[in-house]
């Protein structure tokens, strides 16, 4: 039960950073090209992808099974989903799996696209400010 804990916290702090990001991005860029969004998809994905590398079971550096998935459950999770998908997909490609890769991506982005289509045209792309 302790380990939920420290993943909700772990995504409080993800989420955080993720709103206040995307506040500062908007702020000085504007709000026409969801740059805050992409910046945190891409850095997330990044930071995840090291963390995972670092302390994998033959990685560089040994760490708590528990800070692992505070890190990267919790805050990369909170940070960005997209971070998740991205290592995921890797893997599957990494493992060979080329065809549940790519399912994986064109599912993920059509889906998704899919699910906030309902929702009515601005006219222009904004970023996401959750």
């Amino acid at each position: 039960m302790l380990t939920y804990f420290w993943v909700c916290l772990g995504g409080a702090v993800g989420t955080g950073g993720r709103f206040w990001l995307s506040a500062f991005v908007a702020e000085r860029f504007g709000q026409i090209f969801p740059l805050g969004t992409l910046i945190i998809n891409i850095t997330g994905s990044f930071v995840i992808g090291v963390f995972a590398t670092l302390t994998a079971p033959d990685g560089r550096l040994l760490v708590n099974p528990v800070f692992r998935q505070f890190f990267m459950i919790g805050i990369c999770g909170g940070y960005t989903t997209f971070s998740s998908f991205s290592l995921q997909t890797l893997t599957l490609a990494q493992d060979g799996e080329w065809l549940w890769a790519g399912v994986n991506i064109m599912a993920s982005v059509g889906l998704c696209l899919l699910g906030v289509y309902h929702f009515p045209r601005t006219g222009h792309i904004r970023s996401c400010q959750m």
